[in-house]
């Protein structure tokens, strides 16, 4: 998944409140932190910093400020993409299924 696609998913999870750069970057940095690769966090910052200000600059645009400074959402209300982009996310999640209780069927053996 690329960062884009990480940035995308983790503002659908955030919901309507939105969230900070400074959270999305973190929540990018640990999806793409491994045991063998370490990616710098910076760099990681800088590029979710400048995606967000490029994707946020119309009315029209899939990503909107809240008005609150360094808080993003999506643009639900003026894009298309953006409803298009949650209802995708959403078919994504599997609803998980309930563990039944088993019996225990088994002969006693000492009955």
């Amino acid at each position: 998944m690329s960062y884009d696609q990480q940035i995308l998913k983790i503002l659908t999870e955030a919901g309507e409140r939105g969230i900070s750069v400074q959270n999305i970057s973190r929540h990018v940095y640990n999806l793409n932190c491994t045991f063998f690769h370490q990616p710098d966090y910076e760099e990681m910052r800088s590029y979710v910093q400048q995606y967000l200000l490029k994707n946020s600059k119309s009315q029209q645009s899939l990503i909107e400020s809240t008005g609150q400074r360094g808080y993003y959402r999506l643009n639900t209300t003026g894009s298309k993409d953006a409803q298009q982009l949650m209802l995708m996310f959403r078919d994504e999640q599997q609803p998980v299924e309930e563990v039944r209780e088993q019996k225990d069927l088994s002969l006693n053996l000492f009955d």
